[in-house]
């Protein structure tokens, strides 16, 4: 490292000292003390002993080749193997002087090996990632499955391909525990990892395996191509759908226990071009946090909601895409509201999560018992609060603003961007614009972002990229307490653990209520919106970046600029 000056004589006198007494060595000093770059080590290792870099971080290893190597032989001796064919396995190791690692590894393969040079980081968390975490604890959460998946032998899984029907399939896929083990242990880890989604793909060569974690897709150790079939059908029998349907999305539900715990999955299977993808929705009954102030509200946002939740009739709509928060935000506002001396109905489809003191009401198309016609039966219950799942169509949407107009308090969801073009999207569908003027009370945009993780979350100071990105002013900066999450086991290194949401909240007054019966275009809605003191979604972000509880990036992922 010296002759290529990647560090000085100076620094390595420096540190000594300090190696001899912790007896780590002068180099991993150099890197501890940020002296030295641990990718320059690896640059010296390459060129001093006249072996290939490799970085495993940005490798994706097949199971043919993690195969190639058995788990105890890799974490016996450190090594991963980069690439294997014709008798010839590629490995990587931190250390290519270890000889007693090099002659072990040629003795328990039999093969003949090519060796690459890796940083010592990215081989421990190769190691945990392909072979399963050693420490019993953090890492990616695949552990169990990788040890698992080794396990299962080419013998154990006959059940692969499953023909006839449902009975006996399933006394043939009972039998096969591994596969039921396997099954119940992907649940377990999602479960764990905080996942709010399983997503089972298969594809071309490979049955990919990602759990949404936070709302951000994490991709997990493949299932191997030859256990994709039994699989899929322990889920298919187990959430009671056909296995020997193929052709047809379905729909089905699993109850299973899990660490003393409850919990629902929402199954959903579709016919895809190199099978069937399941995607599994994780509902912890337990787990869900119906308060107003866990939702993300500032102080303000939360009297103002919690003033328009109290009124006695009018509808209150909730906007936003797909995996919003939308209906936990309705929970929330029927859980702040669930009174004795109120009747509250709702008619939902599925219904998620069971509310006690709750009429919960569940849709069922097939049969013609949809939302429209669970809410004209339900006003004769005399409810005094109603909660509809969705708005999606005329029929749906008349019954509602009519109910809200006879003296009912109506909580809605709709799919728009943001809150003033939820009236348009109300008159698209074909509510007369003086119903919706004189119904709705307050219309509500949300999205979810990322907490800052709190075990690992430090200060940070905000780099003009960010100041620029948001547009901050220099007041807004100079009192800020901005913070980041340096990444720690608690969070999964992400630094962000948790969502909240972000909120545009448009309260109907009079001069909205006109605007809207004048029919004015959804941009002149919403600029007199922000003129009469509507926060937007941005700026609601904004507020929690200087507040030190969301990041830059969060807001600019979840929002778009006003300009």
């Amino acid at each position: 490292m010296l002759d290529m000056g990647l560090t000085t004589q100076e620094a390595v006198a420096e540190v000594r000292p300090e190696a001899e007494a912790s007896g780590e060595g002068v180099v991993d000093t150099l890197v501890k003390t940020g002296r030295l770059e641990a990718s320059l080590v690896v640059m010296a290792k390459s060129t001093y002993f006249g072996v290939e870099m490799v970085n495993l971080a940005e490798t994706r290893l097949t199971d043919e080749v993690i195969n190639a190597v058995p788990r105890h032989v890799a974490r016996k001796y450190n090594a991963v193997p980069v690439a294997a064919h014709d008798g010839t396995v590629v490995v990587a190791l931190s250390d290519p002087s270890d000889i007693e690692a090099i002659d072990g590894l040629q003795v328990s393969l039999g093969k003949t090996l090519e060796y690459r040079v890796t940083s010592e980081d990215d081989l421990k968390a190769a190691l945990d990632k392909y072979y399963g975490n050693s420490g019993g604890g953090g890492g990616r959460g695949d552990s169990e499955i990788a040890k698992m998946i080794q396990d299962i032998t080419e013998g154990e899984v006959e059940v692969g391909a499953l023909k006839g029907e449902v009975g006996a399939d399933s006394e043939a896929l009972d039998a096969d525990a591994p596969i039921i083990r396997l099954v119940n242990q992907i649940i377990v880890d999602a479960f764990k990892l905080r996942a709010s989604d399983i997503h089972l793909e298969p594809m071309g060569k490979r049955f990919r395996l990602r759990y949404r974690i936070d709302g951000m897709m994490t991709e997990m150790k493949d299932i191997p191509k030859r256990l994709q079939a039994p699989v899929i059908a322990r889920l298919k029998i187990s959430s009671g759908m056909s296995i020997a349907e193929k052709r047809i999305p379905q729909d089905g539900r699993i109850q299973t226990n899990v660490g003393g715990k409850v919990i629902d999955l929402r199954v959903n299977v579709i016919p895809c071009s190199h099978g069937e993808s399941i995607v599994m929705r994780i509902l912890d009954k337990s787990g869900l946090r119906l308060g107003l102030a866990e939702l993300g509200f500032m102080a303000d946002d939360q009297a103002t909601f919690e003033r328009m939740t109290s009124l006695p009739d009018g509808i209150l709509l909730v906007t936003g895409p797909t995996g919003s928060g939308k209906t936990t935000t309705l929970y929330s506002c029927l859980n702040y509201i669930n009174r004795p001396d109120r009747k509250i109905i709702t008619v939902e489809d599925p219904v998620e999560y069971m509310l006690a003191g709750i009429n919960q009401v569940q849709v069922h198309e097939h049969i013609g018992f949809t939302f429209a016609a669970a809410l004209r039966s339900m006003l004769r219950q005399s409810p005094n609060v109603i909660m509809l799942g969705e708005i999606r169509d005329m029929e749906t949407a008349t019954i509602a603003i009519n109910a809200s107009l006879t003296g009912h308090l109506v909580f809605s969801t709709l799919h728009t961007n943001d809150a003033p073009s939820a009236v348009a999207r109300l008159i698209d569908i074909g509510v007369k614009p003086f119903l919706v003027a004189s119904s709705a009370r307050c219309l509500m945009a949300q999205r979810l972002v990322r907490k800052v993780c709190k075990k690992c979350a430090a200060p940070h100071v905000l780099t003009e990229q960010e100041i620029a990105g948001l547009g901050f002013t220099p007041e807004q900066v100079a009192s800020a307490t901005p913070r980041k999450g340096k990444g720690c086991p608690e969070c999964n290194k992400t630094g962000c653990k948790g969502r909240f949401g972000l909120f545009e909240i448009f309260n109907i007054n009079d001069e909205a209520r006109k605007l809207i019966y004048d029919k004015v275009p959804s941009n002149v809605l919403r600029n007199r919106a922000r003129e009469m003191g509507m926060r937007t979604l941005r700026e609601d972000g904004m507020r929690k970046v200087l507040a030190g509880v969301t990041t830059v990036d969060e807001v600019v992922r979840a929002t778009v600029s006003e300009h």
